[in-house]
C-alpha cells in the first residue's frame, strides 16, 4: 500500500499465469485465435483462460431417441443430418434450420441471425445435440442447442459429461475445452490459494486448483458444487476484502469537518409547503450525526423518483453552512444541474431573513445559490468563480465543470453527488480533492435508481446507506401499458389530448436524435415534425434533445416548466431528475431498445403531482419472434406489472448477469442500443444467485481485516496480493485517498 497515495497498486511481478496466450505453447491457439478470444471474451492470459469457467454442463450418459423427447424438457439426442436452410425472413433476420433423423423420427434445430453456422453443417454428417425441446413457429424444434460433430463410427460415451464455455465468433466451444485441458496439463501447478490457510480449514473449502479442475472438468456432481462454491466464496471474499480496507482506512485515518450546529434544519423543514416524510427525517437524523464526527462522511442516499432527495441534499447543505463551510452540488446535465439550482434556490427562500453565519465575509448577506455549467461563461464565470473562491457561495450547483482547474473553494465542507453512476471515478475524486488542505469534505451520493442489495454490499460496501423507502402523500403509481398496435397508438393520442384539455402535459420519448439507417427506431427531430404537423397540429409540440445549445436546451425546459408547452418530444436526456409535475401522460417509443432503470427512469416523469399518470411503452417487437428478443420483452412486461423500483432493479441485474458488478449498459443518445463486450467483473460468482455466500463471504473478510487491517501478516500476504490483482484496476476509486 503506498504511504503517498493511499492506493493499493498492482502487484509488480507477472507469474507464468500471466503470459498471454499467445505465448503459452497451447496447440491450435495461435496469434489470430487469441485475438479473437481477448476481443470477444475478455481472455487474454492463461490465468483469464482458467478462469473462463463453463457456464452450463451437458450430460452424454443419458441419450435418448428422437421419438422420446418430450416438450419443455432438457435432453441429449442424436442423429444424421438430413437438410440444412438457411433463408433470410421478415426483412433482415435470418433463420437457419437443420433437420436431423435417427430410426425413430426427425428433429429440427433452429438458430435465428446466425448465418455464420451454415457452412458447418452438411447433410450427411452425425451430431450430438442437447437443448430445450419447444414449439416455434408451428414445429417442434430445439432453438439454439449445444451440438458436436461426431466421427465417422463415434458413439456417445457414457458417463462423459460435458462443459460449455461462453464462445465468441470464429471459437467454437470445442476449442475452448481443448485449450483449458491443455492449459491445466501445462500451467495447472502454478495455481496458488490466496485465502488463509485457517480460512480454508475452518469453512471446509477445497483446494483452488482441485476447484479449477472440477470446475471445467467435474468428476462428480457433488465435487462440481463444492468447487463451484470455493471459487464464487473466494472472489467475494477478496472483494469484500478490498472494501473493508477501504472502509477501515477512511474511518481511522481520514480527517475531516466536524459540523456541530443544526439550528437551521428544523426552520427548514418547518419552512416547506408540505410535510416532510418520516423517511426523509429519519435520514436527515443520520445524515447530522455522521456530519458531527471528526471523520468525513461518506454516504449513499438512494431514494425513488420524486421520494425527496433535494429536500434532504439541502438540509444538508445547510449542516455545513451552520459551521461555516460551503457545499458543491455536482449533477450529470446541464438540465438537472439548472432545474437543481432553482429548486435549492425555492426551497431556501423562506429562510432569507435567518441570521447569515459571522466567518468575515462568508456567505455575505444571506443563502447564496450559484450556478456554474459549461454554459455559464463571460462576466457570469467569472463572477461563480470569485463567489466561490471568497466564500459568499454557500452552495455551488453544477456539472462536472466544478472539478475544472481553477475553480476553488474557501472552504468545501461537503461533496453532493447526484446520479453518481453518470461520473467516471475520477470526477468523484477530483470534486471531493477541492477540500481544504488537511481536512477531507463530507460527501453524500444521491441515486433514484433503486439499488439491490447485492449491490449495497459490494458496489457500495463501504459507504454508509441511507434509504428514502417512503414517497410523499398523494403521489399515484403511474399505469403501464405495453403496445404494440395502430389501436393502441391511437389510445394514447387521445389520452394526451384528453389531458392536454385539462391543461396537463405529456412526453414523447424517442430512442435517438436523428434518423439511422441501420436502425429502424424513431428519432426524435422526425417524430417532432410528425408529431407537430400530422398528430397534434392544434396543441404547442416542443423538441429538447442532448445535441442542442445549453441555452436553448434551458429555454424548452423553462416553457415546459411555465406550461407553454403541451407535448415535449425528448431523448432521455429528460431521463433525470426533470420535474415537471403537472406532466401525466408519456409515450416511449421503441421502449424494447431501454434497459429496465432506464425506462424507470423515464417513467418517474410523470405522476410527479397528485393526478393519475400513465406511460406506453411501444415496442415493434413480432410476437411471433419473440425467442429471439426474449429480455426486451421481460422488461417491458415487468414495467407493466409494477412501480416498485427495487422489484425492477433486481430484474435487471438478473437481465445483465450477475458477473457484470460494476458497468452498467444504457442507450447512448443518437445509437441507440448498448454493446456490452469482454468479460463480466466477476467471474464465479452471481449477484442474483449467491446472496447468502456473499453476506458470509462479507462478514469473514470484514472480522480478517479488523484484526490485520492492512493485511500486512505474512499469512495474509497472497491475498492482498489477490485484492490488488483482481479488483485494484477496475475499482481504483476505492482505494483513492
Amino acid at each position: 500500500m503506498s504511504e503517498n497515495t493511499g492506493t493499493l497498486e498492482l502487484p509488480s511481478a507477472a507469474g507464468p499465469l500471466d503470459r498471454p496466450l499467445s505465448t503459452a505453447g497451447i496447440a491450435g491457439l495461435s496469434t489470430a485465435v487469441a485475438a479473437k478470444l481477448a476481443k470477444g471474451l475478455g481472455v487474454r492470459t492463461i490465468r483469464d483462460l482458467l478462469e473462463h469457467v463453463p457456464r452450463r454442463y451437458i450430460d452424454l450418459s443419458n441419450t435418448k431417441k428422437i421419438r422420446d423427447l418430450k416438450i419443455g424438457e432438457e435432453a441429449t439426442t442424436q442423429g444424421t443430418v438430413l437438410r440444412v436452410d438457411g433463408r433470410y425472413i421478415r426483412s433482415k433476420r435470418h433463420l437457419l434450420t437443420v433437420t436431423i433423423k435417427d430410426e425413430t423420427g426427425t428433429l429440427s434445430l433452429l438458430w435465428w441471425n446466425q448465418a455464420f453456422r451454415t457452412k458447418s453443417f452438411a447433410p450427411g454428417q452425425r451430431l450430438v445435440v442437447a437443448g430445450r425441446l419447444d414449439r416455434n413457429r408451428g414445429q417442434v424444434a430445439i432453438t439454439n442447442p449445444f451440438y458436436e460433430a461426431l466421427r465417422s463410427g463415434e458413439q456417445v460415451h457414457t458417463g462423459r459429461v460435458i462443459p460449455i464455455h461462453s464462445t465468441t465468433q470464429g471459437v467454437s466451444t470445442t476449442q475452448i475445452r481443448r485449450f483449458v485441458h491443455t492449459a491445466l496439463q501445462k500451467y495447472g501447478a502454478y495455481v496458488k490459494d490466496p485465502l488463509p490457510e485457517t480460512l480454508v480449514k475452518a469453512r471446509g473449502l477445497i483446494a483452488r486448483a482441485d476447484a479449477i479442475r472440477e470446475v471445467h472438468f467435474p468428476t462428480s456432481d457433488k465435487l462440481m458444487r463444492a468447487a463451484r462454491h470455493r471459487l464464487v466464496f473466494e472472489e467475494l471474499f477478496v472483494l469484500s476484502s478490498g472494501l473493508a480496507i477501504r472502509k477501515h482506512r477512511l474511518e481511522t485515518t481520514a480527517d475531516g469537518i466536524a459540523h456541530g450546529d443544526f439550528s437551521d434544519v428544523e426552520p427548514f423543514l418547518s419552512s416547506l409547503p408540505f410535510q416532510p416524510t418520516r423517511a426523509q427525517r429519519r435520514v436527515i437524523d443520520e445524515i447530522a450525526g455522521d456530519m458531527a464526527r471528526s471523520r468525513p462522511m461518506n454516504r449513499l442516499l438512494q431514494g425513488e423518483v420524486g421520494s425527496g432527495k433535494t429536500v434532504v441534499a439541502v438540509a444538508a447543505a445547510l449542516i455545513a453552512h451552520a459551521s461555516g463551510s460551503q457545499t458543491a452540488f455536482m449533477a450529470p446535465t446541464e438540465v438537472l444541474a439548472e432545474q437543481h439550482y432553482a429548486t435549492v434556490k425555492q426551497l431556501l427562500a423562506p429562510l432569507s431573513d435567518r441570521a447569515p453565519v459571522e466567518t468575515g465575509k462568508l456567505f455575505g448577506d444571506g443563502f447564496d445559490v450559484v450556478l456554474l455549467t459549461g454554459s455559464v461563461t463571460g462576466k457570469e464565470r467569472k463572477r461563480a468563480l470569485e463567489k466561490a473562491a471568497s466564500g459568499d457561495a454557500m452552495i455551488l450547483v453544477g456539472t462536472h465543470a466544478l472539478i475544472q482547474e481553477g475553480v476553488e473553494f474557501k472552504r468545501l465542507g461537503l461533496a453532493i453527488v447526484d446520479e453518481q453512476h453518470r461520473f467516471g471515478v475520477h470526477q468523484r475524486i477530483a470534486l471531493r480533492a477541492k477540500g481544504i488542505e488537511g481536512a477531507q469534505p463530507d460527501t453524500l451520493i444521491m441515486t433514484a435508481t433503486p439499488i439491490p442489495r447485492t449491490l449495497t454490499l459490494t458496489l457500495y460496501g463501504d459507504l454508509d446507506v441511507g434509504s428514502l423507502d417512503e414517497m410523499p402523500p398523494g403521489r399515484m403509481p403511474v399505469t403501464t401499458t405495453v403496445a404494440r398496435d395502430e389501436f393502441s397508438r391511437a389510445r394514447a393520442y387521445k389520452q394526451i389530448r384528453t389531458e392536454v384539455e385539462r391543461s396537463r402535459q405529456a412526453f414523447i420519448i424517442c430512442p435517438l436524435v436523428e434518423d439511422s439507417a441501420s436502425l429502424e427506431v424513431k428519432a426524435a427531430e422526425s417524430e417532432f415534425e410528425r408529431i407537430r404537423s400530422d398528430v397534434f397540429q392544434d396543441l404547442r409540440v416542443g423538441l429538447i434533445h442532448g445535441r442542442m445549445r445549453s441555452d436553448a436546451k434551458e429555454s424548452v425546459m423553462s416553457e415546459m416548466r411555465d406550461g407553454r408547452i403541451d407535448v415535449l418530444v425528448s431523448t432521455t436526456v429528460i431521463e433525470v431528475g426533470v420535474d415537471i409535475p403537472n406532466a401525466t401522460v408519456m409515450i416511449v417509443e421503441d421502449a424494447d431498445r431501454f434497459g429496465l432503470s432506464q425506462l424507470h427512469q423515464l417513467r418517474g416523469r410523470v405522476g410527479r403531482g397528485t393526478d393519475p399518470a400513465t406511460c406506453f411503452l411501444f415496442t415493434a417487437i413480432d410476437p411471433l419472434a419473440e425467442e429471439a428478443r426474449a429480455d426486451a420483452m421481460t422488461r417491458l412486461n415487468a414495467m407493466a406489472s409494477t412501480n416498485d423500483g427495487l422489484k425492477l432493479a433486481e430484474l435487471d441485474l438478473e437481465l445483465r448477469g450477475g458477473g457484470q458488478l460494476f458497468g452498467r449498459g444504457s442507450v447512448d443518445e443518437g445509437k441507440g442500443a448498448p454493446a456490452q463486450v469482454g468479460r463480466g467483473d466477476l467471474r464465479f460468482a452471481n449477484l442474483t444467485r449467491d446472496l447468502d455466500v456473499l453476506v458470509e463471504a462479507r462478514r469473514e473478510a470484514f472480522s480478517l481485516v479488523d484484526h490485520d487491517p492492512s493485511l500486512a501478516l505474512p499469512a495474509n500476504a497472497s491475498l492482498l496480493d489477490e485484492v490488488r490483482r483482481r479488483f485494484a484496476d477496475r475499482l481504483d476509486w476505492l482505494f483513492a485517498s
